[in-house]
């Protein structure tokens, strides 16, 4: 079949399908089903890198933390927590009614209560070279290397720090800090990964390669008459439209994230569910912590190159359209990047308090003149812009923008592994990039600027000793309110020194069957599934 027949078969199942009546279509029973276009590789949470890796995590084991829609941090294992005042130590109180999910490695057919010791093994574990997990960065260089923890009773322990890092609850709330149980890593060993031990709302019941994971509901989860469904299946079908297709079916209860091909067929140009589709289909979109920008290594550039003056860089985010570009190349999923660094979404971004920058043609003209930009040889003001092809669209149109005001560029495409090589080595001076919070703190993004860090996060190689010292100041500083003044002084600085164009602020796209009830979305883009229900 040829490409054209094929896009017009496509387009003919998805035009059928969306004018069926729900009532027309099959029933489903309570397992919600959704797709994983890339494979899960682990169950390990010391593994838990990749989002089609930590959902599933997420759906079978727990933290001490949690965090709640508006990122809050709330009890899970721990039920409550006390923090030193000079902030180095941090003791947690656990709930005593936690059982392990019902597994072989704990004799036939059983369990036991998950205690203070399970705490202390899983950070050890974490931390051990031998494992070489990813997510051992973690608390590498954090905890106090004498004692880093120590167990008071079977439901209290503490863990100490070597110096004060503000963010350290959030850090807990990743799934590379769920509890497992020893007995499951001693008898499973490296089997583990494909055999987790939990104690979260769903346990594994199959895994067929890469056909699908199933999980089943935990009857004995300790947060009662939870969760409400019966279980939960995975595909990973890798191509989207086909996915899509299965969606519509109402073979599959969830689908997250939009492309070209069928976008328009979904939302309207401003980024909301078509009217004639709110019978059939449930729309979230939510903030996202993901700042989409343009990276600008001056190391990669000769001392004579305009880009070094930062009236240049200045301009370069004047003369561009954001509200137009999230309109056109994103269908309204995102917010025009019009404050700083840290993105909606975390409570020390104010558009109103940290202006940034928004479309002003003349002046970015102005700035391009009294920088003597327009009298420089080619060589001299010429910006090349490397992207991999899935941006291509969008560094197009910023280009064209640009152009507009006269300044000289050309788009240079690359495999994504090689550029990524050559944002980490240092090699190219211009690059689409975007950085997602590792966990729900300002610092996750502030982090990407310090001088003292390498690349990643630091691919610009920013250095400014003022925004250093803020940083350091933040990351002791244990009062909320003086934080935010702190992240937000140090976002301004960014503004002023531009190491990166600003693009925008990302949200997520979720669809979800009209039946179910508790679909939420959040900052974060994880898939909770504990209080979601299914109703036929």
């Amino acid at each position: 079949m040829n490409s054209r027949l094929s896009k017009f078969c496509f387009f003919a199942a998805i035009s059928f399908l969306l004018n069926c009546r729900p009532e027309n279509l099959p029933k489903k029973n309570r397992v919600f089903h959704y797709n994983q276009p890339n494979p899960v590789t682990s169950l390990d949470p010391a593994f838990a890198k990749s989002q089609n890796n930590i959902w599933l995590i997420d759906h079978i084991y727990n933290q001490l933390l949690d965090l709640d829609d508006s990122m809050r941090l709330v009890p899970e294992i721990a039920k409550n927590w006390d923090v030193s005042d000079d902030g180095m130590k941090y003791i947690f109180h656990l709930r005593n009614d936690i059982f392990f999910h019902k597994n072989i490695c704990f004799g036939v057919d059983s369990t036991r209560k998950l205690n203070s010791s399970d705490v202390e093994f899983s950070f050890k574990r974490l931390l051990d070279p031998a494992l070489s997990a990813p997510g051992r960065w973690i608390f590498i260089d954090k905890l106090d290397s004498i004692k880093p923890f120590n167990i008071v009773d079977d439901s209290t322990i503490e863990v100490n720090l070597k110096k004060p890092f503000s963010p350290f609850l959030s850090l807990l709330t990743m799934q590379y800090c769920s509890i497992v149980p020893h007995e499951a890593v001693d008898f499973y060993q490296k089997k583990f990964n494909e055999m987790p031990v939990g104690t979260g709302p769903f346990k594994l019941n199959k895994w067929i390669d890469r056909q699908g994971i199933f999980l089943i509901r935990n009857p004995e989860y300790f947060k009662k008459n939870l969760p409400l469904l019966e279980g939960v299946r995975v595909s990973f079908i890798e191509d989207r439209n086909t996915a899509y297709l299965e969606f519509i079916k109402r073979e599959i209860d969830f689908f997250s994230g939009i492309q070209s091909s069928f976008a328009s067929q979904l939302i309207t140009v401003e980024g909301n569910l078509r009217p004639e589709l709110k019978d059939q289909f449930i729309f979230l979109k939510s903030d996202y912590l993901n700042t989409e920008y343009l990276g600008i290594n001056l190391e990669a550039f000769p001392q004579e190159h305009a880009i070094r003056d930062k009236r240049v860089r200045q301009a370069l985010n004047l003369a561009l359209d954001k509200d137009l570009m999230a309109k056109t190349y994103r269908y309204g999923i995102g917010t025009a990047a019009h404050a700083g660094f840290i993105p909606k979404g975390l409570m020390a971004y104010d558009p109103q308090t940290v202006r940034g920058y928004s479309l002003n043609v003349e002046k970015a003209k102005e700035l391009l003149q009294v920088s003597g930009y327009f009298n420089k040889p080619k060589l001299e003001k010429e910006i090349v812009i490397y992207t991999n092809k899935d941006y291509l669209d969008l560094v197009t149109f910023i280009a064209r923008q640009w152009q507009e005001v006269g300044i000289e560029l050309r788009i240079e495409l690359m495999e994504t592994g090689t550029l990524r090589e050559k944002m980490r080595n240092g090699s190219i001076g211009f690059f689409r990039a975007s950085w997602i919070a590792d966990y729900p703190d300002e610092e996750s993004f502030m982090t990407v600027f310090y001088s003292k860090n390498g690349a990643p996060p630091n691919y610009t190689r920013f250095k400014n000793a003022e925004f250093d010292k803020l940083y350091e100041a933040a990351v002791k500083e244990i009062d909320m309110n003086r934080r935010i003044n702190l992240y937000q002084e140090m976002d301004r600085i960014l503004i002023e020194e531009a190491p990166v164009v600003f693009l925008l602020y990302d949200q997520t796209a979720l669809f979800g069957q009209r039946n179910l009830r508790q679909l939420k979305g959040n900052p974060i883009n994880l898939l909770k599934l504990e209080q979601v229900d299914e109703i036929n």
